[in-house]
């Protein structure tokens, strides 16, 4: 795969949407050990996986043009290796929950194993992002900080 020119300004979104990521995830899983409705622990695991791909994204140096997940897997399916089944399965979650397709909103009825297999989604992307990649943005944008102040 041919380097990738940073904007700064991308990869420094990941942080934040990394964390954000991690953050929802976290809350979903503790929602499904309260035994929450599972409609809910399916709405906060969607928003988690939602944050993981737009972090692999912008980790890459790519800003999403939509954040609905057929669009956000076909833009990581470009910038890295995703299991095809990962993939389709990912994209397929559009059928339940269209965010932001603004034309067409719509908000399906989840059943209990949607929420563990968006539970299980994040768990899966989770693994994809590259601790190597991480450490050597996060080192970049340190030294671009450094040049700024």
């Amino acid at each position: 795969m041919a380097p990738i020119e940073y904007d700064y300004g991308v990869e420094s979104l990941f942080e934040d949407d990394y964390k954000d990521a991690k953050a929802y995830y976290k809350r979903a899983l503790q929602f499904q050990n309260e035994t929450h409705a599972f409609s809910l622990v399916f709405n906060i695991a969607s928003v988690a996986l939602e944050r993981y791909l737009v972090a692999l994204c912008e980790l890459h140096g790519e800003e999403p043009m939509n954040h609905n997940f057929i669009t956000l897997m076909i833009t990581v399916d470009k910038l890295i290796k995703v299991p095809k089944e990962l993939s389709k399965e990912v994209k397929s979650l559009d059928q339940i929950f269209g965010i932001c397709f603004l034309d067409t909103y719509f908000h399906g009825k989840p059943v209990e194993a949607d929420a563990e297999r968006t539970l299980r989604m994040c768990k899966e992307v989770e693994k994809l992002f590259d601790e190597g990649k991480m450490l050597s943005v996060r080192t970049a944008l340190k030294c671009a900080e450094q040049y700024t102040d």
